[in-house]
């Protein structure tokens, strides 16, 4: 898997190189996020490993660019420990994960190629359709009404296991599995923010609403016709 370090602390950055290389990774490291972000538009990796405190622009505006160019690299996001507010606007921004500092190298390593297993596995070419939103697995392309909507690797996972059983409500325990694969203790907040975060772009545009939550129960995602009150 191709890495991209954009990490501003030259010797952390060299740890994380030589454990990735160990592990069959090809990586490369950039020190600030100008210099990060134009190596990541230049040359897509295929997961970046991204500090929020980086000098010329900070990981949050590197994210926000990336995000805006449409990149599909995964971005595993480097916190401060006791910086909460930080891993959400992290998650909010667009970002596949995160993990506080400092860590466990073995903890990174395993963290990435879980991302990466995502990235790699062979996708069934399938087409889902609910109402007006097509979604093509294989190209990972969502479409509602003719018109392209630009979703984050987990956004668009999260969007397909809704999409691939529509009208079935789903809990936050069972899609925080099934799209986290358990990579860091369960917090409910993480899957109301990818929800929300597909709503703005699945829905906020059209007339009609797919997805849906019905409250102490789940979400689910389901052509008009079929529904019914939620809250």
């Amino acid at each position: 898997m191709r890495i991209l370090i954009i990490e501003d602390e030259p010797q952390l950055a060299r740890h994380v190189n030589v454990a990735l290389h160990r592990h069959g990774h090809e990586a490369s490291v950039h020190h600030d996020g100008a210099t990060g972000l134009k190596a990541a538009l230049t040359t897509p990796p295929d997961l970046i490993i991204l500090d929020v405190n980086l000098p010329s622009i900070d990981g949050f505006e590197v994210l926000a660019k990336l995000r805006a160019a449409k990149s599909a690299a995964r971005v595993l996001m480097l916190t401060s420990r006791g910086e909460v507010g930080d891993r959400v606007r992290g998650l909010k921004a667009g970002a596949d994960d995160y993990i506080p500092k400092p860590f466990a190298m073995e903890e990174l390593v395993a963290r990435v190629e879980a991302l990466g297993r995502r990235v790699a596995a062979p996708l069934p070419s399938v087409a889902l359709q609910v109402a007006d939103l097509h979604m093509n697995v294989q190209q990972r392309r969502v479409l509602r009404s003719g018109e392209a909507i630009a979703l984050s690797p987990r956004e668009f996972d999260l969007l397909q296991i809704l999409m691939e059983e529509p009208g079935r409500f789903f809990a936050r325990t069972e899609l925080y599995d099934r799209v986290w694969q358990r990579e860091h203790s369960y917090d409910s907040r993480t899957v109301e923010m990818f929800i929300t975060r597909l709503r703005k772009k699945i829905d906020s545009e059209f007339p009609v609403p797919l997805i849906h939550n019905l409250r102490n129960v789940g979400y689910t995602i389901r052509p008009p016709e079929t529904e019914k009150e939620t809250s």
